[in-house]
């Protein structure tokens, strides 16, 4: 047999894997698919329980995909590009999706859930024990990690609930001879011990009466007694509204995700609505949020740019330096010149932020004699001091890449340049930097788009300070468009609203995405050099 014919054969038996399969491979795909399955079924389950259902048709979409193309005999690109597709509608796509969906939402501190959940919470709020309520004995039972409350009423009826499931009655509880039930099949009645070991869950344990929220609840302060508690705020599911039973004022849905008074108080928590552009309007509609987020926007193309063009700077600079083949140690200094980048980047900026300290950095401290200069609660200084930091963590990379394709230029090159006259600096200018260019310029557009979101550096030294003046937002010089959306996203200085916080994300993804569009389009001029 001729080397073509044992190629060509080789070709067809990969083309029909199922035919190359032993017994261990056909196992090894059972045992996988088996465990993908398993692990799908039981989140259809529990999107089903959330009543969840757009994700669950995704999630048996992907199974069944998943399913179809290793089950198949042929189709073996498909096989190979399965897991990466699947962990990018994953771990991308969806991600995208639901920012988009959130940004057109109030989601956010109070707003996080739905309606009959907000009713609930409003329901259960602030309640207090009803004076004359009745004695109920308790035992308090474990299922699945989830505490139960099996309770004997003064007339002996017994039952049987959680925080999550109301009280419902029991037929087969066992009783001791007091009369009080002790245990249900099924579920682990706690001990003494463990009575103290769970006292701070139990205490929080509030069982509801009924499927009624205003009906009240069942609490414990002993683990053994139980007594009804009720809150002064009634629902009533007919007119949608609720009443303060000692005041009397009634709150009515007014439309914005709140039960609100007719004075204007709002009831706590609220529930997610659709609210359109609002939160676009917000960013750049609200006077302090607009001059804030201007302000924000022009540090960050300042920033990234900066940033850019300084790594580069010096890496290419270092890399021509130590490209002398005559130079002895090489090795040793591009070992030292890259020691920045094997650290991470957010235990470097803590470092550095101590280094800088005003108080008693020792930068300040020892190579400044004692000086009181104000590194990271300066505007300009601080601005300064990210940058500098920046391209202390950043250079090494660029230093690594320039160096690269610094030694794919033939010698030939040079050797021309110098032979038609071209002095030093015109030959790197007309002939290294272009070719230099080709393989580098993709990465300097995504070098600024890394920069543009660089969150560790800004939040690690400054935590994005020192804060503006005119704003009453936790929003300071430093800041990037990413440590701003996390700020407005978890609240730091303000309350969390994750819909203005997905908002601005799709701003920052939208001018990313043009800007990248833009430098990619004009590096394809870059590859006439070739």
């Amino acid at each position: 047999m001729t080397p073509t014919d044992e190629r060509r054969g080789l070709r067809a038996r990969l083309s029909r894997p199922g035919e190359t399969d032993g017994l261990v491979g056909i196992l090894v795909k059972i045992v996988l698919l088996g465990l993908v399955d398993a692990i799908a079924i039981y989140a259809v389950f529990v999107l089903a329980a959330q009543e969840k259902w757009a994700v669950l048709a995704v999630a048996v979409v992907l199974t069944v995909g998943v399913n179809v193309v290793y089950l198949r005999r042929d189709g073996l690109p498909a096989k190979y590009l399965a897991p990466g597709i699947t962990l990018l509608l994953i771990f991308q796509v969806f991600v995208m999706v639901y920012t988009g969906y959130i940004a057109f939402t109030n989601a956010g501190d109070g707003h996080n859930s739905t309606k009959s959940d907000a009713i609930e919470a409003i329901a259960t709020k602030g309640q207090e024990r009803v004076p004359d309520s009745p004695q109920y004995q308790l035992s308090v039972l474990e299922k699945r990690a989830s505490l139960w409350f099996l309770v004997t009423a003064p007339d002996g009826t017994v039952a049987l609930g959680s925080s999550e499931e109301p009280l419902e009655e029991v037929d087969d509880a066992e009783v001791d001879g007091s009369g009080k039930a002790v245990s249900v099949d099924g579920y682990s009645t706690l001990s003494f011990e463990e009575l103290l070991d769970q006292q701070d869950e139990i205490l929080a344990v509030a069982v509801p009466v009924s499927d009624n929220p205003s009906d009240g609840s069942l609490r414990t302060a002993d683990g053994s007694t139980a007594y009804e508690y009720r809150s002064n705020l009634t629902y009533d599911e007919a007119a949608d509204t609720f009443t303060d039973t000692t005041t009397g004022t009634v709150y009515r849905d007014g439309g914005e995700g709140s039960y609100v008074s007719d004075d204007g108080e709002a009831l706590v928590p609220g529930w997610k609505i659709n609210v359109g552009l609002d939160n676009f309007r917000r960013a750049v509609e609200t006077p302090q949020l607009r001059d804030s987020l201007l302000a924000v926007i022009a540090w960050t193309f300042v920033f990234a740019t900066l940033s850019v063009a300084l790594v580069f700077g010096l890496g290419l600079f270092l890399a021509m330096v130590f490209n002398v083949a005559s130079m002895r140690g090489k090795k040793f200094y591009r070992v030292m010149l890259i020691l920045p980048y094997a650290f991470p980047a957010f235990l470097s900026g803590l470092v550095w932020a101590g280094l800088l300290n005003t108080e008693f950095g020792f930068i300040n401290q020892v190579l400044l004699g004692g000086a009181d200069i104000e590194w990271l609660t300066d505007p300009w200084l601080a601005r300064f001091s990210v940058l500098f930091v920046n391209l202390w963590l950043g250079f090494p990379y660029m230093f690594l890449v320039c160096t690269g394709a610094l030694q794919s230029i033939p010698d030939e090159m040079n050797e021309a340049a110098r032979m038609d006259g071209a002095s030093p600096w015109r030959a790197f200018r007309a002939v290294k930097l272009p070719l230099l260019l080709v393989s580098v310029a993709p990465l300097l557009i995504t070098t600024f788009a890394y920069n543009f979101n660089n969150f560790n550096v800004i939040y690690m030294l400054t935590r994005g300070g020192p804060r503006f003046e005119d704003t009453t937002s936790d929003i300071g010089a430093t800041d990037l468009l990413i440590t701003m959306v996390y700020k407005v996203a978890f609240g730091t200085g303000t309350g969390r609203d994750y819909g203005l916080a997905s908002a601005l994300s799709i701003i920052i993804f939208v001018v990313i995405g043009v800007i990248a569009a833009l430098l990619f389009r004009r590096t394809t001029a870059l590859e006439d050099i070739h």
